[in-house]
Parts: C-alpha cells; sequence; structure tokens
C-alpha cells in the first residue's frame, strides 16, 4: 500500500513539475488550459485551443455513431504531447454514454465526464502514458461532456507526458473507439 501511493505521488508530483520555466504543467504563454462550458477546451483568456479541423490524422467510427477525428498531435517544448481533434455524433439521436470516456482508473474519477481514459501508446518504445492529471486530480483534457446530440460536434484535447523525441508515431486510444496510429509533430 505504501509502495503504490509513493508511486502515485511521484507521478503527480512529475506531472506538476514546472521543467524549470516558472510555468505550471499545462500552461501556454496564453494562459492554462481549462474546461469551458459543454467540455469545449478553453484557454484561462476564454480562446479555444487552435486546431485546424481540416487536417484529419486518423477518424474513427465508435458507439453510437460518434465519429472520433485527431487532428494534431503536438509535441511542445514543456515536455508534453498535446492531441487535439473533434467527437462528431452522425448518428440522429443524442449520444449520452459519454462516461466511458472518463476510463476506470479510480483517479480519474475527479474528472467527471472527460475524455481522462485516453491513452498513448509508443511501440517502439514499449511503453503507454496516461493523460496528465493537476494537484487536484483533475485531468488535463476535456471535461464536462455529459452528451453530444445528434449532428453535434465538439472539439476535445488531451495532454500527455511526451514520449522521447525518436518516437515519430504513437498509437492513440479513447475507450469505445479503435486503437488510431498517429503521427507525432514537433
Amino acid at each position: 500500500m505504501a509502495a503504490t501511493m509513493a508511486v502515485a505521488l511521484a507521478f503527480t508530483m512529475a506531472g506538476c513539475g514546472d521543467s524549470g520555466t516558472g510555468k505550471k504543467a499545462g500552461a501556454d504563454t496564453s494562459g492554462q488550459v481549462k474546461s469551458g462550458s459543454a467540455g469545449i477546451p478553453q484557454k484561462s483568456d476564454g480562446s479555444t485551443p487552435k486546431t485546424d479541423p481540416s487536417v484529419k490524422l486518423a477518424e474513427a467510427t465508435g458507439q453510437g455513431g460518434v465519429v472520433l477525428t485527431v487532428n494534431s498531435v503536438t509535441r511542445d517544448s514543456g515536455g508534453f504531447l498535446t492531441v487535439s481533434g473533434q467527437l462528431k455524433n452522425s448518428a440522429s439521436e443524442n449520444f449520452n454514454h459519454t462516461s466511458a470516456w472518463a476510463g476506470t482508473e479510480r483517479d480519474v474519477l475527479a474528472s467527471g465526464d472527460s475524455v481522462a481514459g485516453a491513452t498513448l501508446v509508443d511501440k517502439v518504445g514499449k511503453k503507454r502514458y496516461y493523460v496528465l492529471r493537476d494537484t487536484g486530480g483533475k485531468c488535463l483534457c476535456t471535461m464536462g461532456i455529459s452528451s453530444v446530440d445528434a449532428g453535434q460536434s465538439l472539439p476535445f484535447f488531451a495532454q500527455f507526458p511526451a514520449p522521447p523525441n525518436g518516437t515519430k508515431e504513437v498509437d492513440f486510444q479513447l475507450p469505445t473507439f479503435p486503437t488510431m496510429t498517429v503521427p507525432v509533430s514537433g
């Protein structure tokens, strides 16, 4: 039990460091990323992280006809990797089963309805990466998605520890969707 808590504490502290820059994890020059209304990611200045929806790195259809499109997988200088994209309900009925996207890990439950269950796998390095958390246990990802209305499209993001610089592609997985291999930029 003590060993498990020590590992959890070490992981939490690693995800919250400032990398010597004086900035907290998940922060950029325009402010820390946070979730806005309807689960739409927003920065503290109220703007939404920029993603070009015309760029489609990968796309998969999951439960209920919801289409997951990955538009960018970007490495930043702080040692993080951000996956951004769209979730679109292409069905004629509202999709209300988003709780599976949060995953089953006990620690992600603080994030509520979110995409905290997403993972990245570096097949070459044989390592799995989980969505980063803030000091309160909330994911550095889109939160507050309790449903996706018929025809509605919502942007999403999830931030992970970056794999080694030599890693050129990773497998992205969100519960209820097939695994997608996506290239890493930056």
